[in-house]
């Protein structure tokens, strides 16, 4: 009863039945956890290629994981929050900011490599956002 409720309010969105946001969720999730798994395990040749340091690699590798496992799991599930939607859509958004800043201000004494790295996983990111927010749409209007 408590579910037909929270449905008929509208907080929810069915993820199983909306394709775009159910695969934009699993695989910025997939993405997301391995991307960070190899942040992990691999940060010091990573350091060494992309000239960040392994004190900001191992953290947001972390983050990046458990992350991506929580997309993962939301993708499987039958319903969402809608507010948990937007949440990862502004992070992925955040992600994104924070990526273009880092590349422009140098911060870090990033090589070409790291910066072209930065900016590309921004677009990739960018591109996981637009395709939730889409997802989203179509949630609501169904």
């Amino acid at each position: 009863m408590a579910m037909d409720t929270i449905n008929r309010a509208g907080n929810v969105v069915r993820v199983r039945e909306n394709p775009l946001l159910r695969w934009a969720l699993e695989i910025d999730g997939a993405v997301s956890a391995l991307n960070g798994l190899a942040y992990v395990v691999a940060a010091g040749a990573l350091s060494d290629l992309l000239g960040l340091p392994t004190a900001l690699l191992v953290p947001a590798g972390a983050f990046l994981v458990v992350y991506g496992l929580v997309l993962v799991a939301m993708s499987m599930r039958s319903t969402v929050g809608r507010a948990v939607v937007r949440t990862v859509i502004v992070l992925n958004a955040l992600w994104v900011a924070d990526s273009i800043v880092v590349a422009a201000s140098g911060w870090f004494d990033a090589s070409t490599a790291g910066i072209v790295w930065i900016l590309l996983q921004a677009a990739v990111v960018a591109g996981f956002a637009v395709a939730q927010a889409g997802g989203l749409r179509r949630a609501i209007a169904a």
